[in-house]
């Protein structure tokens, strides 16, 4: 995860599996952030990486209804998915559709580029591999 401040923008690139633990892991970072500044950011969900899903519809529906309760009377945010995988893409256009008419606007892409251009930054910032490591490998 990157959160970058000067734009307003958190970065979460999960790997492997997609489980219940990982979404509440940055739903979790997500309402940390919340919860340190009233100024609004917006995510993107790189799961290009991902390679298994364990989740169900109830817990998908549960996480989009409390994200929906908990972020009302909050700035309007934008959540940007880039899915690949089928199920993945089924899951984010369901969380979608739940957040439809609440302050966070979730939009699932395919491509990178496009995500970009919907959240107004750098596509360079969505790049697969994150820019600028700070370690040597």
């Amino acid at each position: 995860m990157q959160f970058h401040p000067d734009i307003r923008l958190l970065v979460y690139r999960p790997r492997g599996l997609i489980d219940e633990a990982a979404i509440n892991k940055i739903i979790s970072v997500i309402e940390e952030l919340e919860a340190a500044t009233q100024e609004p950011f917006n995510r993107f969900s790189d799961t290009s990486e991902t390679h298994e899903v364990e989740l169900n519809f109830r817990y998908v529906i549960q996480v989009s209804l409390h994200r929906r309760l908990s972020h009302k009377g909050r700035a309007p945010v934008k959540s940007a998915i880039l899915a690949t995988d089928s199920t993945l893409v089924h899951y984010a256009r369901l969380l979608a559709l739940l957040t439809e008419g609440s302050s966070i606007k979730v939009q699932v892409f395919q491509d990178r580029k496009e995500a970009a251009q919907w959240l107004g930054v750098p596509l360079e910032l969505l790049a697969a591999k994150p820019p600028a490591a700070n370690h040597s490998g």
